[in-house]
């Protein structure tokens, strides 16, 4: 029953997110910024509202709260991780099909990366 909550919770956070880091990452872009700063903006932006949330809901135990320094350090380095394969494969299609197109890849790339983040997010960071 736990993990069909925590999915349920971490889907729910993770589209919150993906809205976010997309609206972030194409106004930055179509502002002017490159592709790369840019998706890194966006998934910063998207990066603490998710900690906060699933730290607070989705992997809570019984009302406890499951943030702290230590997990976040965790997290920290597993987003950074994460952002590093979300931003080579953005800035991909950037260089092949352009600006346009990498908007339209970005919910594709962050929805593909989304499983192995929930999975990785469960047994690394918040234990």
């Amino acid at each position: 029953m736990t993990l069909l909550r925590q999915g349920g919770y971490y889907l729910v956070v993770g589209l919150l997110q993906l809205l976010l880091d997309w609206c972030v990452f194409v106004a930055v872009t179509a502002l002017g910024m490159p592709v790369v700063p840019g998706n890194v903006i966006g998934r910063a932006c998207a990066m603490l509202l998710g900690f906060w949330l699933n730290g607070r809901y989705t992997f809570a135990d019984a009302g406890r709260q499951r943030l702290g320094w230590k997990r976040f350090g965790r997290f920290i380095a597993l987003w950074a991780a994460i952002t590093a394969l979300s931003t080579v494969l953005v800035a991909a299609a950037d260089q092949a099909l352009g600006l346009r197109y990498a908007w339209l890849a970005k919910p594709l790339v962050e929805g593909g990366l989304a499983g192995l983040s929930f999975l990785l997010m469960r047994r690394l960071v918040f234990r």
